[in-house]
This record gives structure tokens, sequence and C-alpha cells, in this order.
């Protein structure tokens, strides 16, 4: 947990530095002010503050990134929703008995607001139907 935690407020932090948060007005702008925004900042202004006993080296600073949108599109559904939806789509022909069973009925007809109604069950019957038995190479 504490390996996690560090990744993500490297995460974060590589984000602030990225986007010259030091020299904005107001860091954030679209966060809420909560108490993570404000734990955030002051992260940053110690780790990149010389000086501070928190400071760390520009040399030293990890860019990582996180599931937090900024690598990983959400809208208008995360890539691997897209993927799963074309690689369905492709597989159909080979599986007719799809154009009536759900999950499978509802991502062939576009409607993803149905996939969603199925749950975790659904969305791990589609991810075995388009990831299961791939090697690495394959899946490439």
């Amino acid at each position: 947990m504490k390996i996690m935690k560090s990744i993500v407020v490297k995460s974060l932090l590589a984000l602030l530095l990225f986007a010259n948060v030091a020299s904005a007005a107001e860091p954030l702008p679209s966060w809420n002010d909560t108490v993570q925004k404000k734990a955030i900042i002051t992260f940053v202004e110690q780790v990149t503050r010389e000086g501070s006993p928190n400071f760390v080296p520009p040399a030293e600073r990890i860019a990582t990134f996180d599931n937090d949108g900024t690598l990983w599109s959400e809208q208008p559904m995360y890539f691997q929703m897209a993927f799963m939806r074309d690689r369905i789509r492709a597989l159909a022909p080979q599986h007719p008995e799809w154009k009536k069973k759900q999950p499978f009925k509802a991502v062939l007809e576009g409607d993803m607001k149905a996939v969603s109604v199925g749950g975790q069950h659904a969305l791990v019957e589609l991810i075995m139907a388009t990831h299961a038995g791939y090697t690495t190479e394959e899946f490439a």
C-alpha cells in the first residue's frame, strides 16, 4: 500500500510540475477544494522548494501516471471498453448466438447502458470472450 501511495503521490507531483503549478494563480483550478487537494499542493511545495527537508532534486523526480485520466481516455469510454466492443463485433460472425445473448447482444446493438446493467459479471464475461487464450504477441 505504501508503494502504491508513493506512486500516486509521484504521479501527482509530476502532473503538477509539468503544468507549472508553481506559477499558476490557482493550482489545480478544476479540483474541488478538499483535504486531498491541499495535501497534494503542500507535498509538491515541500519537495520542490530548495532547502526543504523533503526537497527532491529535479534529476530524481520520476513521472508515473495512474488511472487518473491523464494518459487514459475515460470519455466516451475507457480504451479497454472500446477494444472489448470492437473485438466483440469482430468475433460476432463466429458466434451467431451472441445476437440473442446478453451482454453480447447489447454490445452488438451499441447499447453500452444495457451492458452496464449486467454489472461485474457481464464485464467479466466480455473480457473473457475478448481476451482469453491470446499470447502476448497475438494480443499486441
